[in-house]
């Protein structure tokens, strides 16, 4: 039989878990191209350019690494708007190709444009939600 000690663990203040972060409102922010933490300075200082920094609350953005996955997200999201679009019209009306053509090629491509910065801006926010790529103060990766 093992025996127990009788001391209890002592953390060092520093091995604290940090304050949690709320990750719908990280999201929600980052949709808006708004700071995740404070909600108030820009994302972007281009169209899918990440801005260094906050310019309200100072957060650091150079951590994150979107990289190629908010592309995939909208490939996805534009994918299942308009394939069943595609479909139903074809189904009931079947106009011809060069009309089809004239629609959905120009629906997808603004929709891919439109959704791309706020689905950027949601997975950046995200990531400074679950503090990674070295959005955690307390453990920098660096």
């Amino acid at each position: 039989m093992e025996t127990v000690s009788a001391h209890a663990n002592v953390w060092p203040p520093d091995s604290a878990p940090a304050a949690k972060r709320n990750v719908w409102t990280a999201l929600k922010r980052g949709l808006r191209s708004r700071c995740p933490r404070c909600g108030e300075g820009k994302l972007f200082r281009a169209f899918l350019k990440v801005d260094d920094h906050c310019s309200v609350c100072g957060l650091d953005f150079t951590p994150h690494r979107a990289d190629d996955l908010p592309a995939y997200l909208v490939i996805v999201i534009v994918g299942h708007i308009v394939v069943p679009l595609i479909l139903w019209i074809e189904t009931n009306y079947s106009p011809s190709v060069a009309l089809q053509l004239a629609i959905y090629l120009p629906l997808t491509l603004i929709l891919s444009l439109l959704l791309l910065q706020p689905v950027k801006g949601a997975v950046v926010g995200i990531q400074w939600a679950l503090r990674m790529h070295g959005f955690d103060e307390q453990n920098p990766e660096k």
